[in-house]
């Protein structure tokens, strides 16, 4: 269990770990002690449960627990914060499905035990049932803890902006952000339902100990206003601030924009290291609106900077350390000069754009400058395609083969045409799609694929097409990462034994794809280093891991303020980090500076593997990458 890191200057209690899979063992092992302190004591635990990508770690720790650990569950009562409204229990996007599916079909938690708001109530039946339910949960005794995420718009279960500090269970009108961040999930805003029925505010600072977490950068701005802004209707989970046993659990992501993250210095006394007065100082030339070599000693202290102007100072000293550290980042050979020594890259795509989107013009560069590039599509993406695209896809084959193929192959083609229209006509909004319209689908995005990495200068022999397991359910709710991926990771960088590799996307939602996808790579590499003693080895054994410089670890995500402009833009920023103590000494021996050498790199967070002696790594200035001809359209793909 990692130590607890409380946050201060919050206005409820928060703590912050460094992965959302640590902050969702921390709580499974809170509740865990709750169970069995209770069973012991011949007690049942009523717990208050959430859905949605936060809570799936909490879930699956506790599953193993129980089958690892024999945590019992057979006098665990449990009440479900919310469920759309109308939807059918069978429905693939049901609350009541998704429950049983993650947590309830794999624990011993009786089926009488289980509460959940009921999504087939016609209008007029759901007043009474939602009293009903509010009596449920008091002769339950109460719920002993509440499980919780946080919306975009701040919203806890279903209380959306607006809802009063006293409300109970109830039927809801779901806000329009709300709807549009369920979209992927019932391919497409339409199909979103517009009502719940939710547990209310009061109904949750009712539980004696609440647990709310929030993992990713997408959830930093609205856990700064709910944690460190007066309580308000427009933020729900603000509410919690009255609770007396509230705990806010984050990763890193979530709490970037908390005060005693982004500027430690208001809060308390720092430990001024260089990647803290580069984060400040930067910080105080945006805020001033002043180039780094500029500030002066009244910018620092007018700011809460007194500590760092007394240490590092003076101020024309500190900016002109930072500008030529930030200098330093940029590099216009990010694999060095291919003419001299022509190097293998790799680069893993999540899903078959991902490469060309987060990283095209750094791809570009890199097969300009003469490198191999090497691109593996971890996923097939199928279920990012539209419909109508598969239509159009076995028409234009059904045609291709009526105008140049045999009589076998227009018969064959035919049937398939038909099978794909015939699935599709009956298809219901959000049911997942049949293996045959999958494959179509997946092939749609593997010629795209192919077509995109041509227009950047990679031919198709250098592409991979993975087609990981864990993707392969055909909804968006991804299976966990499955072994035999990670095997298949480690086979591909034995075989291309890459000088350097690149994980393309953001790694916002903890259980996304891309994140699922980037942890799988960081376990291969673990994997190449436990197994061959931290070395990649080809047939011919050339070293290249123990003079290697892995980095591993994408950085917290923030927003920037252009100066001069009143908005702010959020957007993914990685840090590269070393992970190896080499870097520094051997930083230390060329440069005569113990300093850490910092590299930004975006939007890609980057896995280096360097051969021989360790250089400064960079990116180079990002750059839409050029249009050319047979370049396809990525428009048309929804969220995936």
């Amino acid at each position: 269990m990692p130590a607890l890191h409380p946050l201060p200057h919050t206005r409820t209690p928060a703590v912050l770990f460094p992965t959302a899979s640590a902050a969702a063992k921390y709580v499974a092992k809170e509740i865990d002690k709750l169970i069995r302190a209770r069973n012991a004591a011949g007690k049942a635990t009523v717990l208050g449960l959430a859905t949605g990508s936060t809570p799936v770690g909490l879930y699956r720790e506790l599953i193993r627990m129980h089958k690892d650990e024999g945590l019992d569950f057979s006098r665990v009562v449990t009440f479900n914060l919310d469920e759309y409204l109308p939807m059918p229990k069978e429905s693939p996007h049901s609350y009541f499905r998704w429950m049983h599916e993650t947590l309830f079909n794999h624990v011993n938690i009786p089926w009488g035990n289980i509460h959940i708001p009921d999504g087939t109530l016609a209008p007029d039946e759901v007043d009474a049932f939602c009293v009903e339910y509010e009596k449920k949960i008091k002769a339950a005794g109460g719920i002993d803890v509440q499980v919780l995420g946080i919306g975009r718009t701040g919203h806890i279960g279903f209380n959306e902006p607006g809802s009063p500090h006293n409300a109970r269970t109830r039927m809801v009108t779901l806000d329009s952000i709300t709807r549009r961040d369920a979209a992927s999930g019932f391919f497409g805003e339409e199909n979103v339902p517009h009502q719940a029925i939710t547990m209310g505010v009061a109904s949750i600072l009712d539980a004696r100990r609440v647990f709310m977490m929030a993992f990713g950068e997408h959830k930093a701005g609205v856990v700064y206003k709910a944690l460190e802004q007066p309580p308000t209707e427009a933020i729900s989970a603000s509410f919690l601030q009255e609770h007396p046993d509230a705990t806010v659990v984050l990763d890193e992501a979530a709490a970037a924009e908390l005060t005693a993250i982004k500027r430690p210095w208001q809060v308390g006394t720092c430990d001024w290291t260089p990647e803290l007065v580069r984060k400040a100082v930067v910080h105080l030339s945006l805020t001033v609106r002043k180039g780094l070599q500029k500030l002066n000693d009244d910018d620092f202290r007018d700011h809460q900077m007194y500590e760092l102007l007394r240490e590092k100072g003076p101020a024309e000293k500190i900016g002109e350390v930072v500008f030529h550290d930030r200098m330093a980042t940029i590099q216009p050979y990010p694999a060095g000069r291919g003419t001299e020594t022509p190097k293998n890259i790799l680069v893993f795509s999540p899903h078959p754009d991902d490469d060309v989107i987060s990283m095209g013009g750094t791809i570009i560069r890199l097969v300009e400058q003469g490198h191999k590039v090497h691109v593996a599509y971890m996923t097939s993406g199928n279920i990012a395609v539209f419909d109508h695209d598969a239509r159009r896809f076995v028409d234009f084959v059904d045609e291709f083969l009526t105008a140049f193929g045999t009589s076998t192959e227009r018969t064959s083609e035919s049937s398939v045409k038909e099978r794909v229209y015939k699935f599709l006509d009956e298809k219901k909004a959000g049911q997942s799609d049949s293996e045959e319209v999958l494959k179509v689908k997946g092939l749609i995005r593997a010629t795209e694929a192919r077509a995109a990495a041509l227009a950047c200068g990679i031919p198709p022999e250098q592409l991979e097409f993975m087609n990981l397991r864990f993707y392969r359910t055909g909804t968006k709710t991804k299976d966990p990462i499955h072994a035999k991926d990670i095997e298949d990771i480690v086979a591909l960088l034995r075989r291309l034994h890459p000088a350097q590799i690149y994980i393309a996307g953001e790694l916002s939602d903890p259980h996304g794809t891309h994140r699922t996808c980037a942890e799988a790579v960081f376990a291969a590499v673990r994997q190449l280093r436990k197994d061959e003693g931290g070395r990649m080895k080809d047939e011919k054994k050339p070293d290249i891991g123990s003079d290697s410089s892995f980095i591993l670890h994408p950085s917290r995500c923030g927003s920037t303020r252009a100066p001069g402009r009143s908005g702010s833009r959020t957007r993914s920023r990685w840090l590269c980090r070393s992970v190896r103590t080499c870097w520094n000494e051997r930083s230390k021996r060329s440069s005569g500076t113990s300093r850490r050498r910092t590299r930004r790199c975006s939007p890609a967070a980057r896995i280096v593997v360097s051969s021989g002696s360790v250089r400064k790594i960079g990116t180079s200035p990002q750059r839409r990458p050029t249009t050319r001809s047979g370049c396809p359209s990525i428009s048309r793909w929804k969220p995936s």
